[in-house]
């Protein structure tokens, strides 16, 4: 038998500048890695940058905790963080980097916006959240939206595998989050150091059963997007990320996955020249619109679970 921790109530949102521009930011950064993956796409093999970047970021990740002498997880909280590698960084890092070589990056984005419903879905699959109409009507909205981006890309010849492999990607993604919260509370450092160091065997060996080279870059156009990714997108957002989830409701800051993809669509635009036909715009729109339905039903439902809530077995 297991008995969740009461969940506190939710604290109310910090006045100030300061989170506001933490939201901004994490925004513009996650906006903006859809954009370097597709770059750095055009220099190394897909699945060895990904490699590359997962390996950067345990080192990082890993001597910033220790410096900061945060406790390293052991027990039920170390295979939390394992678990959520395994489906983070070794499942859902290869497909992304994958289905994103012939996938623009701006649509992309739009995919993972589904994630925020996705993971209510699974949240109440494990039984830690409640669901409400609202949520499953997005879910709805934000799939059929999914269905009109498959038809418009599929007539502009791309691959029906890379498209699934993107949508698996957030899938996983999702899940790799509900399995995290499931565990005892631990230093988020750890989690993602912990988390890489479990996922990157399984990004090396997808990397070598696609028969990718892996020789290092060795031009500033190969080493720049991983360096972006790894140090903007691994490392920064994720502590400006952290730190905004105690200043504001956690729902609040799930918006973020709502304006991420308005960034990603527009840079690939401005810089990638991306331009996308009229029913997978539609469909972006239609998934835009079901995932602002859902957090919307999401948070009129009871405060979700706090994360590192324990479950104990």
């Amino acid at each position: 038998m297991s008995t969740l921790a009461t969940a506190p109530r939710a604290a109310p949102p910090a006045p100030g500048a300061g989170p506001w521009t933490a939201f901004g930011t994490c925004c513009l950064i996650w906006g903006s890695t859809f954009l370097f993956i597709s770059i750095g796409n055009d220099a190394v093999p897909p699945v060895w940058a990904a490699a590359l970047r997962l390996a950067l970021a345990a080192l990082l990740l890993s001597g910033i905790a220790l410096a900061m002498r945060h406790p390293f997880p052991r027990g039920a909280a170390l295979r939390a963080a394992a678990w959520y590698g395994f489906w983070q960084f070794g499942v859902s890092f290869p497909l992304l980097y994958w289905g994103e070589q012939r996938v623009a990056s701006g649509l992309t984005a739009v995919l993972y916006a589904t994630i925020p419903l996705t993971t209510a879905l699974l949240a109440r699959a494990f039984r830690l959240e409640r669901l409400r109409v609202a949520t499953l009507a997005g879910a709805a909205a934000a799939l059929a939206g999914v269905a009109l981006i498959f038809s418009g890309q599929l007539g502009a010849d791309v691959p029906a595998a890379s498209l699934f492999a993107l949508v698996l990607a957030a899938t996983t993604a999702s899940l790799s989050g509900v399995l995290l919260k499931r565990g005892p509370r631990q230093s988020p450092l750890w989690a993602n150091a912990a988390g890489a160091w479990a996922g990157l065997p399984l990004c090396l060996g997808a990397s070598l059963a696609l028969g990718e080279p892996h020789r290092l870059p060795a031009t500033l156009a190969g080493w720049g997007p991983i360096l972006y990714l790894t140090l903007a997108g691994s490392i920064g957002a994720f502590v400006l990320f952290a730190w905004l989830v105690g200043h504001w409701p956690v729902t609040r800051v799930s918006f973020i996955g709502v304006v991420t993809p308005v960034v990603a669509l527009a840079l690939g635009a401005l810089v990638r020249h991306e331009r996308l036909a009229a029913a997978s715009l539609a469909g972006s729109a239609l998934v835009l619109a079901g995932v602002v339905l859902g957090l919307r039903g999401h948070a009129a439902g009871a405060p979700p679970r706090a994360p590192g809530a324990e479950t104990t077995r």
